[in-house]
């Protein structure tokens, strides 16, 4: 028997950036200053994540809010373009609803789980680009929750949006919920403190931390596709 048949989930939710959708934010960055006439390359992709970075730190610790993360990271280059940064970042979130496509192998994982598991998605991303994205590739179907952090106001890994999402679930026995992420210190602590099963998606094999211990790690959706047949 295997460790998904022995444990019976009901429910299974995903991160969504890097978990289900590829996020090439440098792809995105280019396109967004491409309107604007600048030869956005890899000095500048660096400038910007010296600032992003940091910001992503304190977001997930809840130490600002998404406005702050969101404007503060695009402050240099609107005083040097002369444009607000919330206008930067909308045009940036756009940008990656155009360009962010599904990772090989999750349509076929969501159309096989689709009727055998109730389905959600918990991501810390924004809701200008998880709706919008959602609905172009036709996925918002598979979800009964979205539950976004921009909207609840806190991040993962706090517990809090874990308790929102279950409370949206209907409350069911979160020892029989599997949270699925690409990220060691949000998805799947998040979801060890809130007593969910965890599941690590790992592609690049990265060295686990060992204060971190998922109960599944798989570095395709194949992979997770047959765990949960």
């Amino acid at each position: 028997m295997s460790y998904c048949e022995s444990v019976g989930f009901d429910w299974v939710l995903f991160d969504a950036d890097e978990t289900l959708f590829h996020f090439d934010a440098f792809a995105g960055l280019r396109q967004l200053f491409a309107g604007f006439g600048v030869d956005f390359g890899a000095a500048e992709y660096e400038e910007y994540q010296r600032v992003n970075k940091p910001l992503w730190v304190e977001y997930q610790e809840g130490r600002i809010n998404a406005k702050t993360l969101q404007e503060s990271r695009f402050a240099l280059w609107g005083e040097r373009l002369g444009v607000a940064p919330a206008e930067l970042n909308s045009g940036f979130l756009s940008a990656m609803a155009d360009i962010c496509a599904p990772l090989p192998g999750v349509p076929e994982l969501l159309n096989g789980l689709r009727g055998r598991y109730r389905l959600g998605i918990i991501t810390n991303g924004f809701t200008e680009l998880q709706r919008i994205r959602l609905a172009r590739t036709g996925f918002a179907e598979h979800f009964e929750v979205l539950v976004i952090s921009e909207e609840v106001g806190v991040a993962k890994p706090d517990k809090a949006i874990f308790d929102h999402a279950l409370d949206a679930m209907g409350n069911p026995d979160p020892a029989r919920v599997l949270m699925v992420g690409d990220t060691l210190a949000s998805d799947i602590l998040g979801g060890l403190n809130a007593g969910m099963q965890t599941c690590w998606y790992n592609p690049g094999a990265k060295a686990i931390d060992p204060g971190i211990q998922p109960h599944l790690e798989i570095r395709c959706h194949s992979e997770l596709a047959r765990l949960l047949a």
